[in-house]
């Protein structure tokens, strides 16, 4: 249905992060935005109009997550990464079940959903679990199923599930086009170069993205820096640099590893509050930037960040560009902001999401003004109210939400699911997966 939404703000993360006070964004009877712009010239409509107070604008892109794992949130949170993996959370995962996986993606979309968070790329297991979950909830999701070697698993076969998958029901499809499948190598430590060069193959060969963890912690590969200089320089080698990557957490990098992704055009997801969680350092932002690479912000998985809130990362990611580059004015709050909305559709190569701009699915998340980080009011200079919805607000005055045009999540609360029951089943599961 036809709708036009009329707030005194509205933030349409376009490239200068412009601000437009007394703005409409008009949606179309295909969930698409149709018009975004000052009110005053606004196209004359006899859609209904909703009316809001405060803050309009994109729902947020999570570009790199393992959201399902909000099942096991909490387990081994004081270990570093390859010992919190290899001695904690495989072995939990093991004991997973298909259907553990909707119940923890559930709770991870809707927790999703309620920061204002409208899109997420997944990289898990049991990916038509995941899918019917997101499908429930009626968020949007990039779905990578794992491709890797561990004992039990068959690259081959997780490779040939992928492609059956995408054959079958195509790249896009859902509601909204509110799935799109893509492939999972979990990464260069993880997977042999037979097993990383044949995946590149399958998703050049079929358009689709390639969701890869590059370089996340120094000593995870010492053995693939010391044959062929780096991660990336062994991607590229293979040729899965030729089709669409984006590279999660992309933290030890090297001047030649970033020229590669600007030149090939590689998106990448920063995860600060991951990364710093688990201590595996600081990602060069403001050179990755500079060169031209498409940034988008990731929470990782809510067993590592812990609370999947990307309004978190922001702050993160801005705070942590400053002190490693002595320089407190490299990342911005409109850059930020930006990073979370239409950079993250960059990374990820989706131009149809991430702004408010005629022809992009209309994901919209509704800031109402009740807090004292807007107790100043709307009046402020721009620079100030963005300032304050980015720095002080966050999350929590996230009101209302809507993924192509559906309204899924109102006063704050899912429309879809009962969140109660998602918490109960999340419960009982995590006592299962204890024992």
């Amino acid at each position: 249905m036809q709708r036009r939404f009329h707030a005194p703000v509205v933030l349409p993360a376009d490239p200068s992060c412009s601000l437009l006070r007394d703005a409409v964004v008009d949606v179309d009877a295909d969930g698409r935005i149709s018009y975004c712009g000052p009110a005053a010239t606004a196209p004359g409509s006899a859609a209904p109009v909703t009316t809001l107070t405060g803050i309009l604008l994109p729902g947020l892109v999570n570009t790199h997550a393992h959201s399902p794992m909000t099942l096991l949130r909490g387990m081994g949170g004081d270990l570093p990464l390859l010992p919190w993996l290899n001695e904690i959370i495989w072995p939990a995962e093991a004991k997973l079940r298909p259907e553990d996986v909707r119940t923890g993606m559930l709770l991870g979309s809707v927790e999703m959903l309620r920061h204002g968070v409208t899109t997420s790329a997944e990289m898990y297991f049991e990916g038509e679990q995941l899918v019917d979950a997101v499908l429930t909830t009626g968020g949007r999701v990039l779905v990578a199923p794992p491709v890797m070697e561990l004992p039990g698993l068959d690259w081959r076969a997780q490779l040939k599930a992928i492609e059956r998958w995408i054959d079958t029901d195509g790249l896009r499809f859902g509601p909204g086009d509110r799935i799109e499948l893509g492939y999972g190598p979990h990464s260069a430590y993880m997977l042999s170069t037979e097993g990383l060069r044949a995946t590149a193959e399958s998703a050049a060969a079929r358009g689709a993205l390639v969701q890869i963890h590059v370089a996340e912690a120094a000593a995870e590969d010492t053995a693939v820096r010391a044959s062929h200089g780096s991660v990336p320089a062994l991607l590229r080698e293979l040729g899965m640099l030729d089709g669409r990557v984006l590279a999660a957490h992309s933290i030890h990098l090297s001047d030649a590893d970033i020229a590669l992704f600007a030149a090939h055009g590689v998106g990448m997801a920063h995860c600060p509050g991951s990364n710093a969680k688990l201590a595996s350092g600081i990602a060069r932002i403001a050179d990755l930037r500079a060169a031209g690479v498409a940034v988008g912000l990731g929470t990782d998985g809510p067993a590592s960040n812990d609370d999947i809130d990307l309004w978190e990362e922001l702050q993160l990611a801005a705070m942590f560009a400053r002190l490693a580059t002595g320089d407190s004015t490299v990342l911005t709050a409109a850059d930020v902001f930006l990073l979370a909305t239409r950079g993250g559709a960059e990374a990820l190569g989706r131009p149809d999401i991430g702004a408010l701009e005629a022809g992009r699915w209309a994901d919209l998340a509704h800031i109402d003004l009740d807090d004292p980080a807007f107790a100043c009011g709307l009046d402020v200079p721009d620079v100030q109210l963005l300032s304050n919805l980015v720095w002080a607000a966050g999350s929590r005055r996230v009101r209302d939400v809507w993924v192509a045009g559906e309204q899924v999540v109102a006063d704050g609360e899912s429309l879809k699911v009962d969140r109660a029951k998602v918490q109960a089943g999340v419960a009982e599961t995590a006592a299962r997966l204890r024992a």
